[in-house]
């Protein structure tokens, strides 16, 4: 975990000695996702934002977020989080491309919005 914030509690927690280890030079004053981890095996960075406070990764988000980690190399994920299928119904048309959905009363599934990376038979 490198960093966990809200709108009441911006820099809730932060590694910063993780952030500095992998590159990262993150603006205090920047607009931050709600939640930053590592996933050190695929070398991502996957940023969180949680529809209950800013809304979903939207493009213009999608954007916000590229710019605001140039200074790593790591491969980053874009995730917009979900309390419920009912609550993320209403923000799909949003929802940026090449982008990720997690819903929190489904908690093992994602929905991609990423075309053909994942396009394949499931077995049985």
């Amino acid at each position: 975990m490198i960093y966990i914030g809200d709108t009441g509690v911006k820099w809730g927690y932060y590694n910063k000695n993780l952030a500095t280890e992998l590159n990262i030079d993150l603006d205090y004053h920047g607009k931050m996702p709600d939640v930053i981890f590592y996933y050190r095996k695929k070398k991502r960075l996957v940023l969180i934002e949680s529809v209950t406070s800013h809304g979903p990764v939207d493009h213009k988000r999608r954007i916000e977020l590229e710019e605001l980690f140039t200074s790593t190399s790591l491969g980053l994920v874009y995730v917009s989080a979900f309390l419920d299928k009912s609550t993320a119904k209403n923000f799909m048309k949003d929802i940026a491309l090449e982008s990720e959905v997690w819903i929190a009363s489904d908690p093992t599934h994602m929905i991609h919005f990423n075309g053909e990376k994942f396009l394949g038979p499931y077995s049985e």
